[in-house]
């Protein structure tokens, strides 16, 4: 079993009545890249508030390292970096100033972490230009630089990819994923671009409405995804013979409501259609299926996704 980086236990949050977390128990384990799903005030700024010390919950346990107490959680927070909202920037400033200034306030030693954390989100040819003259998607690595600065084990990023380009979706995209596999890097990286996170998270939590809905790996969510060929007809022990032994296509399961699910032969209707026809059976329902992470958040939350 891998070691937990980040554990809450019962986290609630309440705002003058409204419950914004409702008993989330959410875990993060080390290595993975964790992509936080939910729509717009479904409650993941408020929760990745909390874990960084910005808000403080009403009842419930956030554990970071194995430290829930409220000094170890002090000393726990130093292993984190994180961009939560917009990055802090100094727009007059150059981007390793921008990183000094940060490095002398939270105490970093030694200024060669400086011109290694520029060359790893690949700001290091930016000499004398302003933040202010940045692009968008570079003052977001230079955001993503100051959340590096001391060697973070856990990186928390919130929404990163708001307003960037597609270009600068990709390279963003890009860099986490290295700082991951390279640097073994635990990422929990909450956006509202599902068909990025599918591209680069190891494991997902759903939540909805305050509510943490489901957690699985891209593992299982794939397998949920998967794409087939669902088929009802008037008898499933009968079309599993013909999709046996008539078909040699055994990649297939039968779900208690008798519906299968065929796998091996989802692109090719007519002639599974033809098949069950010719053995007598009444189709009842023959479709593609399978979902992609968007789809299948829609379908979880029993409702429209919105941005």
């Amino acid at each position: 079993m891998k070691e937990s980086v980040l554990t809450t236990i019962g986290l609630t949050k309440k705002f003058k009545g409204q419950t914004a977390l409702d008993h989330v128990n959410l875990v993060v384990e080390k290595g993975d890249i964790y992509g936080f799903i939910g729509q717009n005030g479904a409650g993941k700024s408020t929760l990745l508030r909390i874990v960084t010390a910005l808000a403080r919950q009403t009842s419930g346990i956030v554990s970071l390292f194995g430290e829930s107490g409220e000094a170890g959680l002090i000393e726990a927070r130093k292993r984190v970096g994180a961009i939560i909202e917009s990055p802090t920037l100094y727009p007059d400033m150059t981007a390793r100033d921008n990183l000094e200034v940060h490095r002398l306030l939270r105490g970093i030693p030694g200024k060669a972490c400086i011109a290694k954390t520029l060359a790893l989100v690949g700001l290091q040819d930016t000499g004398k230009k302003k933040a202010r003259n940045f692009s968008l998607g570079m003052k977001q690595r230079l955001g993503l630089a100051i959340a590096l600065l001391g060697d973070p084990e856990l990186l928390i990023l919130d929404e990163p990819t708001n307003g960037l380009d597609p270009g600068g979706i990709v390279e963003l995209r890009e860099l986490v994923k290295r700082l991951n596999r390279e640097m073994g890097l635990t990422i929990l990286i909450s956006s509202h671009i599902l068909s990025e996170l599918h591209q680069m998270a190891t494991k997902y939590g759903i939540i909805h409405k305050g509510r943490l809905l489901e957690q699985l790996t891209h593992e299982q969510l794939n397998e949920k995804c998967k794409q087939h060929l669902r088929i009802r007809v008037d008898d499933p022990s009968q079309a599993a013979t013909v999709l046996e032994m008539e078909l040699g296509a055994p990649d297939y399961e039968v779900l208690p409501d008798g519906t299968i699910k065929l796998y091996s032969l989802y692109h090719d209707v007519r002639r599974v259609s033809m098949a069950l026809t010719r053995s007598g059976l009444v189709i009842e329902y023959l479709a593609p299926g399978g979902d992609d992470l968007e789809s299948y958040f829609t379908k979880r939350v029993g409702g429209e996704l919105h941005d």
